[in-house]
């Protein structure tokens, strides 16, 4: 209704603006001919055309027209055109009244459209402004649907966070669209506009993945601008969960980074007694009875077990740090078998262990000290998940430029259900009891070890027949 009273105004303004022309020439200034009073006339139809739009202008024609052919043209005062001439000249001043109004209104509507182009750019440039300051401790699609509101003047906003699986509405809540609407564009990744109802709905996407959706009612914008304000919200949403896990990550390495601080200053005063009672077992071995050597023995060989627990503890403390440092060697998997089980020999007492390892398997590029710890982490592991009466199996074997190493034993074995998991870190196989002791950590480290050496690590198992572990290391080249 206000619309169409608006267009009444401008058309009896049109009237009045060409009766105004026709009075001033008729009443006035006589002397005028009738070029002077037709250019006067598409002056004015310019000025019209111009302010308010080609239809006004049009209007505006017809009426010079036909006041000029009746006030201006003879015989006057009548709407008869006696003159041939007169005819050619009233159709060409229509024409150029009607043409002249159509060129005023297309500039007039490009400039409108380029003034309405630069408001969306100035919007969309306050608008990434806002974003960049959203609070981290408020949810980030909430606090877009707030800035778009409050940026674009507009009646409702609604952003679907897929991550959260929750809608976010700010203004109005009348907005004609329902959350499974959102939620379906998400995931389909189709817009949507309805005209009639002035409602845009704009998947919210980022390399292709699907972050949620977004609703605007009521707005003055264009497609091209409501397009530009979903990618800056996705844009946002992304730079948002990019930020938290990257403070997530430094967290935790500042964490991981205290431990093995305080695990290495732990390892200093525990080495030290360490050390004075080593020296005090090694003396009285040179002086002692042979009642006392064997006791004296135990306190010697426990020393040294303790003192090598606490190095190996601070390896794997500097692992779980992020600070894994290879100093590969070509090695002899035989060797390095043999050599991780003499470290392990007290725990292995009364246990069987069959090694299967060729003496002519070819060397491996590998840490002598960290392949050393991966395979006592698996021996070790077979040791707590297995009955003593059941042997522990390891094999080495070479194939396609590796070296594959396994330890196999014949406990339980590990539900298929748990297999992908039991290389996470703190993560543990329930053994029903809870009496088997671990942090969750050895796996974890020993993944980390092996995948550094650029080799896999994988476990086998069915329940009731045992599991056995699997590790590839590369071998090394051989010399020509």
């Amino acid at each position: 209704m206000v619309i169409r009273y608006q267009t009444l105004v401008r058309y009896f303004a049109s009237f009045i603006i060409v009766a105004g022309i026709t009075f001033f020439y008729y009443r006035f200034f006589t002397a005028a001919n009738s070029t002077t009073v037709a250019l006067t006339f598409l002056l004015g139809i310019l000025g019209i055309a111009t302010a308010w739009g080609l239809i006004e202008g049009i209007v505006a024609s017809v009426a010079a027209m036909l006041c000029f052919n009746f006030f201006f043209l003879p015989p006057f005062l009548t709407l008869t055109v006696a003159d041939t001439q007169n005819w050619v000249a009233l159709f060409a001043f229509l024409v150029t009244a009607v043409v002249a109004s159509q060129l005023s209104a297309s500039a007039r509507k490009r400039a409108l459209e380029a003034m309405r182009r630069q408001q969306e750019m100035e919007r969309l440039y306050e608008f990434s402004r806002a974003l960049l300051l959203l609070d981290k401790r408020s949810a980030t699609a909430s606090q877009v649907s707030q800035r778009i509101a409050q940026v674009f003047d507009v009646r409702g906003v609604a952003v679907f966070d897929r991550q959260l699986d929750k809608v976010y509405r700010t203004g109005a809540e009348d907005l004609p669209v329902s959350d499974g609407k959102l939620r379906d564009s998400a995931l389909q990744g189709t817009p949507f506009h309805d005209p009639a109802a002035n409602l845009w709905v704009q998947p919210l996407s980022l390399g292709g993945e699907p972050l949620g959706s977004l609703s605007i009612y009521k707005a003055s914008i264009s497609d091209t601008a409501a397009q530009a304000i979903a990618n800056l919200a996705a844009i946002t949403i992304v730079r948002v969960r990019v930020e938290e896990a990257a403070n997530r990550m430094e967290a935790a390495r500042q964490n991981e980074a205290m431990k093995s601080m305080l695990l290495d200053a732990l390892a200093h005063e525990f080495k030290t007694p360490l050390t004075s009672i080593k020296a005090a077992a090694s003396s009285i071995l040179d002086e002692a009875p042979p009642a006392q050597k064997e006791l004296v023995t135990v306190i010697d060989e426990e020393t040294d077990r303790l003192d090598s627990l606490v190095n190996e503890t601070i390896r794997m403390a500097r692992i779980e740090a992020g600070e894994l440092r290879l100093e590969r060697q070509p090695q002899v998997v035989g060797h390095l078998i043999t050599a991780a089980l003499n470290k392990l020999r007290i725990l292995l007492e009364d246990r069987e262990v069959c090694i299967d390892a060729p003496d002519d398997l070819p060397e491996i590029l590998a840490d002598a000290e960290l392949v050393g710890l991966t395979i006592r982490q698996l021996v070790t592991n077979a040791l707590k998940y297995s009955n003593p009466e059941s042997p522990i199996v390891i094999r080495a074997r070479a194939e396609n430029g590796y070296a594959r190493i396994s330890v196999k034993d014949s406990g339980p074995g590990i539900p298929q259900t748990e297999l992908p998991r039991i290389f996470e870190k703190y993560y543990r196989v329930e053994d029903g009891t809870g009496r088997i002791p671990g942090t969750g950590m050895g796996l974890s480290i020993a993944r980390d070890i092996v995948k550094a050496h650029g080799g896999e690590i994988w476990a086998e198992s069915l329940p009731g027949q045992g599991s056995e572990f699997f590790l590839t290391l590369p071998l090394a080249e051989k010399k020509s």
